[in-house]
């Protein structure tokens, strides 16, 4: 793999692109009719399009109705700009399909294509941008439709220079039909920053033994530790210190010291320098030091469907808990705000709520919030189709996100623990979906 060095190495006659040449600006942005511009889009009020149903004031709201105006909301009256930590969003894909649940009842369209899917998705990544911190992150799970128009469409909105990673994850188990192209097994996530300084807490698993053995065959002979051998040069020409000799010996042609002599002289002294029998030096690195194996952007360990024994909802694209962790935890601190504006079963609000953080959570389809409300204080089912459920059903020990000793209150007034609200026009809609679950 070819690695880069400094551009001002290069030829004299060889033209290399500055900043300068630019404004100190490379941002670019796609065209298409209909397309809002971004300041008519940020000062637009609300329309009342939604309701907060559930919730408290402080910390946590589940809002049913259009994510665009709920946005709005949150920037304009709830003064919530620019303090959102984190947003993961599982969004439509740009299909053009409809989904349904496991009991067979219309989960959500899918139903936006071309240029109508893109803006559609545009809009709300603009107003989410103005609710993330500074030190924010935004995450986007697509699949492999649309996904790389809305890289080019999240490259104008958040910076080009702001784009973090591009996850490749497993989502499934091999699929049979491979006759006519390979199967389709892997969906993605955009990973953007707001800013070039964002929170950013290392993702790690757990080492295996084999996996710790081939990665440190080594046993230090004093101390008995497992180590690796790790060049201590780089690729480019230095002038300075990591330049010159260090121990009489030159860095390899084309390349640097990492370190300053100082700092060789330092790990030499602490044991820590490798020298072989030709005298190349070489740095080692204890397994004793490291806290886990760095997580890489090839997912595939988090895919949804494992067996049927797994625990869900049931909701048509609801996703594997680890994964929302694996994002939450890197991305965010505790007591942070995590949003998730396509909430779908509830799956972000859950881990959110288990890690600490406060969420916020909305979506349009009343069957979603019906499988949020079922997660919050029934937990989760068994994936399986089991022919004696009812014996069954009492023996799964089911995840709860809150006690169910919430009830719901006609006049929306406070409950034990959270707060239930619906303006006039939906509270009989929000009624329905909550005695709708209870009687489920």
């Amino acid at each position: 793999m070819a690695t880069g060095i400094t551009k001002n190495k290069w030829e004299k006659d060889t033209q290399i692109i500055t900043d300068e040449l630019f404004n100190n600006s490379f941002e670019y942005e796609i065209a298409y009719k209909g397309k809002t511009p971004v300041n008519e889009l940020i000062s637009a009020k609300p329309q009342q399009s939604y309701s907060r149903i559930f919730g408290n004031e402080s910390d946590n709201s589940l809002y049913n109705g259009d994510n665009l105006d709920v946005l709005k909301h949150l920037i304009h009256n709830k003064n919530l700009k620019g303090k959102i930590k984190l947003v993961y969003i599982d969004p439509p894909y740009g299909t053009n399909s409809v989904f349904h649940s496991r009991n067979q009842k219309s989960s959500y369209k899918d139903d936006l294509i071309g240029s109508h899917f893109i803006e559609y998705i545009r809009r709300r990544l603009i107003l989410l941008r103005e609710l993330l911190s500074d030190d924010g992150s935004i995450y986007v799970h697509l699949d492999n439709n649309m996904t790389f128009e809305i890289k080019v469409i999240m490259d104008e909105v958040f910076g080009a220079r702001n784009f973090k990673g591009f996850i490749s994850r497993k989502k499934c188990s091999n699929k049979n039909y491979t006759k006519n192209t390979y199967g389709n097994i892997s969906d993605y996530v955009l990973f953007y920053s707001k800013n070039e300084k964002y929170i950013w807490n290392r993702a790690t698993v757990s080492w295996t033994e084999e996996k710790m053995k081939k990665e440190y065959p080594y046993i230090d002979e004093k101390t008995g530790r497992r180590f690796k051998k790790v060049p201590i040069h780089a690729p480019g020409i230095r002038n300075g210190e990591t330049g010159k000799p260090w121990r009489g010996k030159m860095p390899p042609q084309g390349k640097h010291w990492q370190y300053l002599p100082s700092k060789l002289d330092e790990f030499d002294a602490k044991g820590e320098m490798y020298w072989s029998s030709t005298g190349n030096p070489r740095r080692k690195v204890f397994f004793d030091k490291n806290k886990g194996v760095a997580v890489q952007d090839i997912w595939i360990d988090v895919q949804d469907s494992v067996n049927q024994n797994i625990k869900i909802t049931g909701y048509p694209t609801e996703k594997n808990p680890k994964l929302i962790e694996r994002i939450i935890n890197a991305s965010s601190n505790e007591n942070d705000y995590v949003l998730d504006c396509f909430a779908g079963s509830g799956t972000t609000l859950d881990v959110a709520k288990q890690t600490n953080r406060k969420w916020i959570g909305i979506d349009n389809s009343s069957e979603a919030i019906r499988h949020i409300f079922k997660r919050f204080f029934n937990g989760l089912e068994q994936m399986g189709d089991f022919v004696e459920k009812e014996t069954l059903k009492n023996e799964i020990d089911q995840m709860k996100l809150f006690e169910p000793n919430a009830k719901y209150n006609s006049d929306f007034s406070k409950s034990t623990d959270f707060d239930f609200f619906a303006d006039s026009r939906f509270e009989e809609d929000s009624h329905e979906i909550y005695e709708d679950f209870r009687e489920e």
